[in-house]
């Protein structure tokens, strides 16, 4: 069960993960040991999983931002899954989900001449309908 203090840890780190606990505890009211201290149980208890960057795509070289829901009736999904195994470099979440879809892929691709060729790959194995993502809204 999370405290205040611990939901005020995670909202801090969601802001800038690379602070240094000093700065963190004068932050939060707390000595950098005693924050460090908190951070670790969070981290052994699994509530914080991992560390990671937040990248900025278009930068990196994949501007063009997709969500593809699968559709089919029946199919083998061996194939699909190694195709998409193969596609790991466009790849930013693959999904299983119920209702209209089976698989929600998000994908990042670097023109839209790359996702037009993904997409015939695609087609050789399943139905899908494409959307690709104007503006981020947060």
């Amino acid at each position: 069960m999370l405290d205040n203090t611990d939901r005020r840890i995670l909202e801090e780190l969601l802001q800038n993960g690379r602070m240094s606990m000093k700065e963190l505890g004068q932050k939060i009211h707390m000595t950098g040991q005693a924050t460090a201290n908190r951070l670790l149980k969070l981290e052994e208890e699994g509530v914080i999983e991992g560390y990671t960057i937040r990248l900025n795509h278009a930068k990196a070289g994949n501007p063009v931002h997709t969500f593809i829901n699968i559709y089919t009736k029946e199919f083998n999904h061996r194939p699909f899954l190694s195709f998409i195994e193969t596609q790991r470099s466009y790849l930013v979440n693959n999904f299983k989900i119920s209702g209209e879809g089976c698989y929600l892929l998000e994908c990042r691709f670097p023109s839209n001449e790359e996702l037009d060729l993904f997409l015939s790959e695609l087609n050789k194995y399943v139905n899908y309908k494409l959307s690709i993502v104007i503006n981020k809204k947060n």
